[in-house]
This record gives structure tokens, C-alpha cells and sequence, in this order.
């Protein structure tokens, strides 16, 4: 600027009038504008070249749906699941239940195979809107009112990061026989996570993509070692009660209907135009028949999305926490397990069945908790978005700041949370599943009675419009009066309900079929009241 004032003007002239004080002020002003442009244009920049998601919660635009690898949506839920949580969470039937190998598995395979159905069901939305989870929701809780179920679902991902990052500071810590602290081996495996997470949605398919391999290396392997101790099993000291199988199972279900809340936020820049249905044999085109050959009544047809996903989360989850169980099953037999069990809980007994391998056994050790990381990364990415959707006006910061905010809040709480893990793990659980089996019941009538089963009745338009969502005191209403009628059934370790008492812990069984069967009139009266 200032040369093009010299060719402008004789240099007289520049000294006899002098630039006004204001008209440089301004022009300081315009290059500071000028230097924080390019440097948020170099910002924004480098998120693209790292493949860091901007948008967050926004519905995704139909001409954005574009991905076809549908089986990416098997291997993230594999690899979400592929890791030792599952593990921790078998062991559960025998230490904290009473129950052996053989009815803990029973439990594990029947509460998870009906379990997984929500999950699934619900990350088919994905592709069919461009919502996520949460902004879904808003469709039946309406713009405000979300904020309870949201809340809610903060409270149970958060408590899935602090449970992993428990049980990889534990591996790590095992790892180093004790020289490397739990607490530090927390704050590995919450860095690491936070990488993971801080990228978004295509970083997190992409690393899932092939995380699951090492994974079920490791655990075949770790198996392998230690497998010929798991036939020492010790029986249950006392026929366990009836209501313990029940008890048992709501921990399964625990594990599974949560991630229905975060169903379609993995799913949601998929093709909605490919056809949902595929044909096993021939998924192109059919064969023509031979003239005078009848059709087959039965084409092996499969809902892709929701079968990837059903299959991705059950395949992994059931062999792991059967193991899980047999591990705990073997406790009081195998002096060694059971210490290593009582100094560093699942890390330990891993360490302790890799300890024949020697110094390659600490290297699986590692791989093992390290494998935790696909799940822990799919569920901060979750909790960024559900940060976005809690409060109006956060959907305007970008999801990675919450990504980096909510791991420097978990990693004190793991680490304060090691203490007396099985109890505070076994709590956790208990509580989670009765909101998440609410809400699945509510978004599921909303979809299948009031809209029809009609996808394209999700406009677009008024996602954060509160004047045109619904209200949402139907949804709220009846998720809350239901308990009347749930907390009695409730079996827990501070509270047994006095129907629990005989039948066990059948909550969240209650809590879905209430909840839907209370919506439907007072979502009829809502609209009737609103219009809307």
C-alpha cells in the first residue's frame, strides 16, 4: 500500500500532510482482519487434510448420503465390541451373580440376541433421515424436552469411557508388573481416545474398518495361552436364586440397548437411495428364470443395515463375555489368576494367562488394551454430538472442542472410579438400561404409529424449530410415569423393589412395554391439544 501512495503522490506531499491517526488504526485493523482470516482459512484447512468432521449435529443432506460400503457399518459395531470390556463384563455373572459357565452363558446368548434387535433397528434411521440419534429424538420430545433424554445419555457414554479407561489403565499398569500406575495408564488410554475421537466420522469408520483384526488376534492368542486352565472351573458355592439369572441378564441387556441412542449417529452419511434390501445369492441382478420355472417364494431377502448391525454388535460381544465368564469361573481354583485378579481385576487374570508367553505376552497385553480404543472413540464421537444437541446455541461450536473438553473431565473420574471398580461397574449398569429401554420404546411408536413408518415425514426444515417439533411432554410423561411401576421391580445393590425381590430384575423389560403402551394416548392427545 504504501508504494502505490509513492507512485500516487511526490514525496512532498507525504510530508506535508501526514496520515490521519484514525486512517492508520484502520488499516492495522483491516491487516489484523486479513492475518485471522488466513489463519482460520489455514485452520480449517489443516482439519480437512486430517479429515476432522465440522458439522456436527446438522441433518446431513441427501446429496451428502453418498457412502456405499455398507459393510463398514459390520465392521465399526464389530470393532466397537471386539475388545476386552466385553470380557469385564462376562465375569460378571460369576462374581457378582453366583452363577456358573454354563447358565452365565445361557443368559449372555438369550438376553443378547433379544438386546441387540433395539440397536439395530434404530441405525437404520441413519441413512433414511441424515439425523442423528439425539436430533431424531427431537421428533418425539420435541426441541426442549430432548435435553432430558440427552442428558441422560451424556451420563451413560460418559460412564462407558470411565469403565475403559479403567480397564486399559488396568492392562497397562499389568503390563509393567505395577511400575506404571493404573492412574497412568488412564491417561494413556484417554489420549488415545481423544486422537480417535477428535477427527469424526470418517477417521472413526476408517480406523474401525480394520481395528477389530488385532483384536481378535490378541484375544485367540491371550485364549490360547491361558486355555488350558479354563476347565478348572469352580461351582457356584450355592444354587443361585432365580431372580439372579434375571439380574444377570438386565446387566447384558445394560450393555446392549444403550448404543440405540447412538444407533444411526455411525450411520448417517449413507446412500439411503441403494435399496435396503439385498439379495444374498445374487446381489446385482437376479437371474432371469428358465420359461415355465415357478419363482421362488422365499429370495433370501436381508435388511443390509440392520443386519450389519445386529450382526456387528452379537458376533463379537457374546464369544467375548462367555469368556469373560469362564475367566471369573476359574477364580477360586488358580491361585495365581485370582491374585493377579484381586491387584489389577481383568488386566491382571489377561496378564497372568499371558505370563507363559514372556515378554510377547506383554506385547499382546498392550495390543489387548489397546483394542479398547475402538469402542471409546465411537462412544466420545457420540458424546461431542450429544454435547451439540444438549443446550441451544452449542450446535454452533465445533463437535472436536467438546472432544477435548469431555476427556479432561473423564480422566479424573477413571481414575478416582478404580476404586472398588466391580461395585461402581455393576451399579453403573443396572441404571442405564431403564432409561435407554424408555426411550427406545417412545422414538419406536413415534416412528412405526403416528408417522406411519414414513421416513420423509423427519422435515429437515424444522430440526431446531420449536415452534413446529412437537411439544414433548407426551414422550416425557411417559418415561417418567411408567416407574411407578418399574422401580419396584428394580434389584439393585443400594435398592431391591419388593416384586424384584421374587422375580429378579425386570426393569427395563417393564420400562419399554410402559412406556409405549403409555405414549400412544398421550401423543394422541398432545397432537389433538398442539397440532403438532
Amino acid at each position: 500500500m504504501a508504494m502505490d501512495a509513492e507512485k500516487a503522490s511526490p514525496p512532498v506531499a507525504l510530508t506535508a500532510h501526514p496520515v490521519p491517526e484514525h486512517d492508520l488504526r484502520d488499516d492495522r485493523s483491516d491487516r489484523s482482519d486479513s492475518f485471522s482470516f488466513k489463519a482460520s482459512s489455514l485452520f480449517h484447512k489443516a482439519l480437512r487434510m486430517g479429515r476432522v468432521e465440522e458439522k456436527g449435529i446438522h441433518p446431513i443432506p441427501i446429496e451428502d448420503r453418498t457412502m456405499t460400503r455398507f459393510f463398514n457399518i459390520f465392521t465399526i459395531w464389530f470393532s466397537i465390541n471386539a475388545n476386552i470390556l466385553g470380557i469385564t463384563f462376562g465375569m460378571l455373572g460369576p462374581v457378582a451373580y453366583g452363577l456358573s459357565l454354563r447358565d452365565s452363558s445361557l443368559v449372555i446368548l438369550f438376553f443378547g440376541l433379544l438386546s441387540t434387535i433395539a440397536p439395530a433397528y434404530l441405525a437404520t434411521f441413519g441413512p433414511k433421515t441424515g439425523m442423528r440419534q439425539m436430533i431424531h429424538a427431537r421428533y418425539s420430545f420435541g426441541r426442549y424436552l430432548v435435553s432430558i433424554p440427552v442428558l441422560l445419555n451424556l451420563a451413560t457414554l460418559t460412564g462407558f469411557a470411565v469403565v475403559i479407561f479403567v480397564v486399559g489403565g488396568q492392562c497397562l499398569s499389568a503390563v509393567s508388573s505395577g511400575h506404571l500406575t493404573p492412574d497412568v495408564g488412564i491417561v494413556i488410554i484417554g489420549i488415545l481416545t481423544l486422537a480417535i475421537s477428535f477427527c469424526g466420522f470418517q477417521v472413526l469408520h476408517y480406523y474401525e474398518t480394520y481395528a477389530f483384526i488385532p483384536a481378535i488376534i490378541a484375544v485367540i492368542i491371550a485364549t490360547g495361552c491361558g486355555g488350558h486352565e479354563l476347565h478348572k472351573q469352580a461351582p457356584p458355592v450355592e444354587v443361585a436364586p432365580a431372580a439372579n439369572y434375571l439380574s444377570f441378564g438386565m446387566i447384558i441387556a445394560s450393555y446392549m440397548l444403550p448404543w440405540a441412542a447412538i444407533a444411526s449417529d455411525l450411520t448417517t452419511y449413507f446412500d439411503p437411495k441403494v435399496p435396503s434390501y439385498v439379495h444374498l445369492i445374487n446381489p446385482e441382478t437376479p437371474k432371469k428364470r428358465k420359461r415355465g420355472k415357478k419363482a421362488n417364494k422365499t429370495p433370501f431377502l436381508r435388511w443390509r443395515i440392520f443386519a450389519y448391525s445386529y450382526l456387528g454388535l452379537l458376533a463379537p460381544t457374546v464369544p467375548l463375555m462367555v469368556l469373560g465368564a469362564a475367566m471369573a469361573g476359574v477364580l477360586p481354583n488358580v491361585d495365581a489368576w485370582n491374585e493377579a485378579y484381586n491387584n489389577a481385576g481383568t488386566g491382571g487374570v489377561l496378564a497372568a494367562m499371558l505370563s507363559s508367553a514372556g515378554g510377547f505376552g506383554k506385547f499382546i497385553l498392550v495390543i489387548l488394551s489397546l483394542t479398547l480404543l475402538g469402542n471409546s472413540g465411537g462412544s466420545m464421537y457420540a458424546i461431542t454430538l450429544n454435547f451439540q444437541t444438549l443446550i441451544p446455541g452449542l450446535h454452533k461450536v465445533p463437535r472436536y472442542v467438546f472432544a477435548i473438553v469431555v476427556t479432561v473431565i473423564t480422566i479424573p473420574i477413571a481414575i478416582k472410579a478404580q476404586n472398588n471398580f466391580f461395585d461402581n461397574l455393576e451399579n453403573f449398569l443396572s441404571l442405564i438400561g431403564y432409561w435407554s429401554a424408555s426411550f427406545i420404546g417412545i422414538v419406536s411408536v413415534e416412528h412405526l404409529v403416528f408417522r406411519r413408518g414414513d421416513h420423509q415425514s423427519y422435515d429437515h426444515a424444522i430440526w431446531s424449530v420449536a415452534s413446529e417439533l412437537p411439544l414433548g411432554v407426551a414422550a416425557i410423561a411417559a418415561g417418567t410415569i411408567c416407574y411407578a411401576l418399574v422401580v419396584p421391580c428394580m434389584a439393585q445393590i443400594w435398592y431391591v423393589g419388593p416384586l424384584a425381590e421374587t422375580t429378579g430384575d425386570i426393569g427395563f423389560e417393564l420400562a419399554f412395554t410402559l412406556s409405549s403402551l403409555f405414549y400412544i394416548p398421550f401423543r394422541y392427545l398432545e397432537k389433538r391439544l398442539t397440532g403438532r
